[in-house]
C-alpha cells in the first residue's frame, strides 16, 4: 500500500459510495428512489469517512486535487508529489464511477431521464449561471480547505509536556461532518463538486460508457467544477498563510 495506491483506493471508495447513493436516489426502481437530498448528503459524508479511513494512514487521504494543491501552497505538502496524487485521484474516481454503473446498469436501462443518469456521474447546476455557479464551487471548496487547515488532534498531558493523541479511524469524522454541512448548506446550487477529480473523472466515464439514451456529458459546464475548486483551494491556502 503506497501513497499512490492509497489515493486510488480511497478515491475509488469515495466515488463508489458517493455516486452510488446518487444512483440509488435518482434512478428508476431502486430501493432508495426519490429518498431525497438528505440521503444524498449523508451518503456523501459517509463516503468521505470511508475513503479517509482507508487512505489516511498511507497518503494522508487527500482524495481531491484541491486538497493536494491547497496543502502544497501552504507548505505542508511537497509540490513534487502533487501530479502523482492527482493522477491517482483521477484513476480512483474513474474506477469508482465505472463500478457504480456496473452495479446499477439494470436501473440505468429503466431510467428515461438523461439528466438523472448523468447526475450519477457528475454535477450540474440547478440554475445555469456561470458566475454564480463558479462562485458556489469556489466558496464550497474554500470552506472545505480552510477548515481542514485547522483540524487538530486532541492533546495528552499538560503544559509543555502535551503531545498529540491520535484518534485512529475516528480522525476521519471531522472531515466527514465538514463535507456533510457543506452539502446541506451550500450544495443546492451546483451539487457541491468541491473536487475536480470527483467530477471530471466520472464525467469522462459517462462519455465512454454505452448508456442507453444518455445524451451528452455537458462538457460546456465541466470547467466550472474543475476551475472553481482550484480557485477556492488557492484562496483558502493564501488566507490561511496570511492569518498564520
Amino acid at each position: 500500500m503506497t501513497a499512490f495506491v492509497a489515493e486510488v483506493i480511497g478515491t475509488f471508495f469515495l466515488i463508489l459510495m458517493g455516486n452510488g447513493v446518487v444512483a440509488n436516489v435518482v434512478l428508476q426502481d431502486t430501493k432508495g428512489n426519490n429518498s431525497g437530498w438528505i440521503v444524498i448528503t449523508t451518503g456523501w459524508a459517509l463516503a468521505v469517512f470511508i475513503g479517509v479511513v482507508v487512505a489516511g494512514p498511507y497518503s494522508g487521504a487527500h482524495l481531491n486535487p484541491a486538497v493536494s494543491i491547497g496543502l502544497a501552497i501552504a507548505g505542508t505538502f511537497s509540490w513534487q508529489l502533487v501530479p502523482s496524487y492527482i493522477l491517482a485521484q483521477m484513476l480512483g474516481a474513474m474506477l469508482g464511477a465505472f463500478m457504480v454503473w456496473a452495479l446499477y446498469r439494470n436501473h440505468y436501462r429503466r431510467t428515461d431521464d438523461a439528466g438523472a443518469k448523468r447526475a450519477t456521474f457528475c454535477t450540474a447546476p440547478a440554475i445555469r449561471d456561470w458566475p454564480s455557479n463558479l462562485l458556489s464551487e469556489i466558496m464550497g471548496t474554500f470552506a472545505l480547505i480552510f477548515v481542514i487547515f485547522y483540524f487538530s488532534d486532541p492533546l495528552l498531558g499538560e503544559g509543555d509536556a502535551q503531545v498529540p493523541m491520535g484518534m485512529g479511524s475516528l480522525g476521519a469524522v471531522p472531515v466527514s461532518l465538514l463535507v456533510f454541512v457543506i452539502g446541506l448548506a451550500l450544495g443546492g446550487t451546483t451539487g457541491y463538486a468541491i473536487n475536480p477529480a470527483r467530477d471530471l473523472g466520472p464525467r469522462i466515464i459517462h462519455t465512454l460508457l454505452p448508456i442507453k439514451k444518455k445524451e451528452g456529458s455537458d462538457w460546456g459546464y465541466s470547467w466550472v467544477p474543475v476551475v472553481g475548486p482550484v480557485i477556492g483551494s488557492i484562496l483558502a491556502a493564501l488566507f490561511y498563510l496570511l492569518l498564520s
